[in-house]
């Protein structure tokens, strides 16, 4: 079966690669219409998918996969709509003197790189296959796309829903396993974005690298929270615990540990109790609290903790309801701050993707700067304070694929900003005219004049023979 699908990728890749060139100029209205068609598959399939998203976490709140990924989805699309006549627009540019005196002229041309394929992970398994497409389908593309296996019921819908509206040769799915990963990476697409662990986009990386086809990486790391002798604690907190049970923190913007003037911690670890019991009174059965995606990702992160307290860390559990969580359903772990945490830990030196926290203290500001600057540049940064100074140089002094402040993830939901990674975190980015343009190559054109190619005539050979008569 899975020689199958893999000798399917290749006949369909062939035939869309066949059908772009066929298809000549990729008008404004047929790139509207696909964004138009992506839209229509989730406003009125938004319920189902957000059903099966449920089942495939074992329990996923529905409000939130509504928000984040059905609203999330559609927004770009929405916004890429009323953008793509402008973006489709020839760039101008400056022409070197004197030829622009003489009429000469420069200008960018953005078209289309034919089929991108796109990897999208099982976190927000229809946001991060959807929302890409508003990019891809303005730059006028075809696009291939193989979603996850660990959230299969979804992937399977998304694969039915699309294939409804969706002609084969404009974007095609492909379901399977790692076998089926492997195959798909190593087609030669005219773009490959891939979205998941920095582990895997290694793999990635090298499959692609035999067909030279560039790449776009949206990865992970320690997306690392600084909170200055300025900020609000309680509110700090609040934002900082809202991103941590997001999706049981299973995002790759969430925020991975804290960094808090030591003076300041107990009222942070209060503040963070605090604002989970108003969001989670109960968690055990809470139908806004999200499981965690499958057993062996539950026993990762139950590794973490045991790991972290055998090395002198302090666990505290943030359970509203003091809930017995050994015996569930579900793969549910409380919100859980991990105190005195060394770089020697687990949690300390891998990307967490959970509801757990550990907080760092500081005496000076400068500590947590090196701290950063230390480790692998993260996908996001974030500072909560109000002190202009400082903002200032944490932003000058550190390097991240983005910046929220006074809040965390935020930045992503911003379609105007490009969303990427630096470093391990990422390559390349997307969302608004920086997704359209990273699916689009931009094409060189100049435009000579006749005055200009008789005066270039006069300059050139036979050199000898100009010289001697001057």
């Amino acid at each position: 079966m899975t020689t199958d699908v893999i000798n399917d990728m290749q006949l369909r890749l062939k035939s869309q690669k066949a059908a772009q060139i066929a298809g000549g100029h990729v008008s404004a209205e047929l790139r509207i219409d696909r964004l138009k068609r992506s839209i229509a598959i989730l406003e009125s399939n938004g319920d189902a998918l957000c059903d099966a998203m449920r089942r495939d976490f074992g329990h996923r709140s529905l409000d939130q996969s509504k928000m984040a990924d059905i609203d999330g989805a559609i927004s770009p699309l929405k916004n890429a709509i009323k953008q793509v006549k402008t973006w489709m627009k020839a760039e101008k540019r400056g022409t070197m003197f004197p030829l622009n005196l003489l009429g000469g002229r420069s200008r960018i041309e953005f078209q289309p790189l034919g089929v991108v394929g796109c990897i999208s992970p099982w976190n927000f398994p229809v946001q991060l296959t959807f929302a890409p497409l508003a990019g891809i389908l303005a730059a006028g593309n075809r696009t291939m796309i193989k979603p996850s296996e660990y959230s299969p019921e979804t992937s399977a819908l998304m694969k039915s829903l699309i294939e409804s509206r969706f002609d084969p040769d404009e974007m095609a799915v492909f379901t399977g396993g790692p076998d089926v990963g492997q195959a798909f990476s190593e087609l030669a697409f005219d773009h490959l974005l891939f979205t998941g662990a920095t582990s895997v986009a290694k793999h990635v990386m090298r499959s692609a690298a035999e067909n030279l086809v560039p790449l776009t990486l949206e990865l992970g790391g320690k997306s690392p929270v600084i909170i200055g002798r300025s900020a609000d604690i309680k509110l700090a907190a609040r934002n900082v615990m809202t991103g941590n049970t997001m999706n049981a923190g299973q995002i790759c913007l969430a925020p991975d540990y804290v960094m808090v003037p030591e003076e300041d911690r107990d009222e942070f670890v209060e503040a963070a109790r605090t604002a989970v019991t108003e969001m989670y009174p109960n968690l055990k059965d809470n139908e806004d609290y999200t499981s965690i995606v499958n057993e062996r990702h539950y026993d990762r992160l139950q590794n973490y903790l045991t790991d972290a307290e055998a090395k002198g860390a302090e666990i505290v559990a943030i359970n509203p309801a003091n809930e017995d969580f050994s015996q569930q359903e579900h793969h549910r772990i409380p919100p859980t701050l991990v105190l005195n945490p060394t770089d020697d830990m687990l949690c300390m030196q891998e990307e967490i993707f959970g509801p757990l926290l550990p907080v760092k203290t500081y005496q000076d500001v400068s500590e947590t700067i090196d701290y950063v600057n230390d480790h692998d540049r993260p996908l996001g940064l974030y500072y909560f304070g109000h002190d202009q100074q400082e903002t200032r140089r944490v932003l000058d002094q550190t390097t991240s694929g983005g910046v929220t402040l006074n809040d965390v993830i935020m930045h992503i939901a911003q379609e105007e900003l490009p969303f990427g990674g630096v470093g391990p975190s990422g390559m390349g980015s997307y969302h608004g005219i920086e997704g359209f343009k990273t699916f689009s190559h931009a094409k060189s054109v100049y435009k000579q004049t006749a005055s200009i190619s008789k005066l270039m005539a006069k300059m050139g050979p036979p050199y000898k023979k100009k010289q001697a008569a001057s």
